[in-house]
């Protein structure tokens, strides 16, 4: 059978081989940047969910860019992760009164969310009504594999536990047209995340998906 990584090195390689991945690169072991990212990031927009979110977490990957600027340009509240949950959960990123569309696209990069940012902490109060994710391969029906580390899922599990989401809270992934691939249902585990929202460059997809999310931290998983 078919294993997760497997799916992962299939899709790294193909990006690399056929010139759709950018910077940074290579994109092995990492939520691939594409050509087009900023193009599917726009597709939100199109979302009714995207316009009824006041709290919207976009993770720190480069693909997801053209995401937390459209958060910012709107006037949303934007949370990104702290990278690999080092010093807490997430980053309210926080533009400086008055800024320019230059600042805010500052704001959107990874170095913007160091430089403007104020932490939040488990125990604060916050609502989010939107989650957008990365991914390196997502299916039609709503499963996702990220880069193997399990942070996406860890992030989920804790929003779940300080009360931040709930089950109804979509989820969102942007990725390539070739990053939409069929993946078995058993590779799927009861701690991984699925996606309600699939953006890509040319479409936007409604998952459907009825699997459960993870309801807290399954801490077994945790090393």
């Amino acid at each position: 059978g078919v294993s997760k990584q497997d799916i992962r090195e299939q899709i790294w390689g193909y990006m690399e081989s056929q010139n759709l991945a950018d910077f940074p690169r290579p994109v092995h072991h990492r939520i691939p940047n594409f050509k087009g990212s900023y193009l599917a990031c726009q597709n939100i927009k199109d979302l009714d969910v995207f316009a009824r979110t006041q709290e919207v977490k976009v993770d720190p990957d480069k693909p997801l860019e053209g995401v937390r600027l459209l958060v910012l340009q709107s006037k949303k509240t934007l949370l990104v992760p702290t990278p690999r949950l080092r010093t807490g959960l997430f980053n309210k990123i926080t533009p400086p009164p008055g800024a320019t569309k230059d600042i805010l696209r500052k704001c959107a990069t990874s170095q913007g969310v160091r430089n403007y940012s104020v932490p939040i902490g488990l125990d604060s109060r916050v609502l989010v009504d939107l989650v957008v994710v990365g991914s390196v391969a997502v299916s039609e029906k709503g499963w996702r594999i990220g880069k193997g580390e399990g942070y996406a899922d860890l992030e989920y599990a804790m929003m779940v536990s300080m009360g931040a989401v709930s089950k109804e809270t979509p989820v969102v992934t942007i990725v390539h047209d070739c990053q939409v691939v069929d993946i078995p249902e058993e590779l799927v585990e009861e701690h991984d995340i699925t996606v309600d929202y699939i953006l890509t460059p040319t479409r936007v997809i409604a998952t459907g998906c009825k699997r459960p999310k993870p309801m807290g931290i399954t801490w077994f998983k945790i090393r």
